[in-house]
């Protein structure tokens, strides 16, 4: 069962202790994405040597393949990736966004139609509840939601919202009967597009089910930043005090700082790995795109604070050369660096919060990693 400890309070940021099945995650702490069972560009070795304590997966993408089944007969998540750390995975909810063209909503769940080869699968509550705990056996398994697109009209997102909270009290009820004694712990997601009355509606209704633990969903879906932020400001104070919060699909080292201040605890997003990917490095000095001519024959590190690998072997020159050649050690080198560079923000985090000066590296670092430098 999970436990969750908050250790220290620095106005409404949080210092925290997650203990779930697999382990205990020091929280406030970034989740690496490895959708289908893989960090991309990224080795289970990389993520334990870059100090992740936990990372997600996703339910649609698995039980397209290799599928739950097979998952199942083969140990579960933990050990078909080779992982003995916490992993949580998504239910799915935010490809009923993303997928929008290939699915069909109802009461009952989402139909879709897989954009692999077209074929048809069905996702509910209960069923979403079954591949996450009974073939998957994650740690946290998240309730089955519908993320409502950006911009939507208030009478849009409270109809997405009353869903989600039917599908969440069936998703309760099935976890329930389902979970093994002792193991795993199930998140129900808040929602209401960006309507500050919806989501305390929202709040209210996904605490009162009695989850382990609570997140905010529907945000970083396209909406501007500031609207981002007040939809953070507005939804934080409204989840339990005493249960861990969870920011889903944020992720740029800014908007990770804002939401730590305002008490959220857990959060994800692919974008440290996509943009390495795309040869954007996150720095003690802001971001650095490696294509740049200016650093052809540069010797430095990508960054000579940081004590990743690709920092202490590499130069800016040969990620630049491997990068315009498209090697793929480019990718892995580069994501090797940013999971680092996120890690690395997070555990200061946690390192100023039990100092007491949180307020004054929060500033520090925000200006860092302000939209202008990120």
């Amino acid at each position: 069962m999970l436990a969750f400890e908050v250790t220290a309070r620095r106005g409404a940021a949080r210092l925290g202790r997650l203990a779930l099945d697999h382990g205990v995650v020091e929280t406030p702490a970034f989740m690496p994405v490895g959708t289908a069972g893989a960090v991309k560009a990224a080795t289970w070795g990389d993520l334990e040597d870059a100090g992740a304590g936990i990372v997600l997966a996703n339910t649609y993408h698995l039980m397209l393949r290799p599928g739950g089944e097979t998952i199942r007969r083969l140990g579960g998540l933990h050990r078909f990736v080779g992982w003995d750390r916490p992993i949580l995975t998504d239910s799915g909810g935010f490809q009923v966004l993303s997928l929008a063209a290939n699915r069909k909503l109802s009461e009952v769940g989402v139909l879709f139609r897989s954009h692999l080869d077209g074929a048809s699968h069905e996702l509910t509550p209960e069923r979403a509840v079954e591949l996450q705990v009974a073939d998957f056996r994650v740690d946290v398994a998240m309730a089955l939601d519908e993320c409502p697109p950006w911009p939507a009209s208030e009478e849009e997102a409270r109809l997405s919202m009353e869903r989600t909270h039917r599908w969440a009290a069936r998703g309760r009820e099935a976890f329930l009967r389902t979970r093994p004694a002792g193991r795993s712990a199930q998140f129900g997601i808040v929602q209401g597009g960006m309507y500050p009355s919806l989501r305390a509606e929202s709040a209210a209704a996904i605490a009162a089910l009695g989850f382990e633990g609570i997140a905010c969903g529907g945000v970083s879906v396209g909406e501007p930043k500031e609207l981002m932020r007040a939809t953070v400001e507005a939804t934080a104070p409204l989840l339990p005090a005493e249960k861990p919060r969870y920011l889903m699909g944020v992720g740029r080292p800014d908007d990770l700082l804002h939401a730590v201040g305002k008490g959220f605890d857990l959060f994800d997003c692919v974008l440290p790995t996509r943009a390495a990917r795309h040869g954007l490095l996150y720095t003690s000095e802001g971001a650095l795109a490696i294509k740049q001519a200016r650093y052809r024959e540069d010797p430095a590190p990508p960054d000579p604070a940081c004590s990743c690998p690709t920092c202490r072997c590499h130069s800016r020159a040969y990620l630049r050369h491997l990068f315009l050649l498209g090697e793929p050690t480019a990718a892995i080198l580069l994501t090797r660096h940013n999971l680092q560079a996120v890690l690395d923000l997070m555990r200061a985090i946690r390192e100023a919060l039990a100092a007491d000066r949180f307020e004054e590296y929060a500033a520090r670092a925000a200006d860092r990693f302000s939209p202008g430098k990120v």
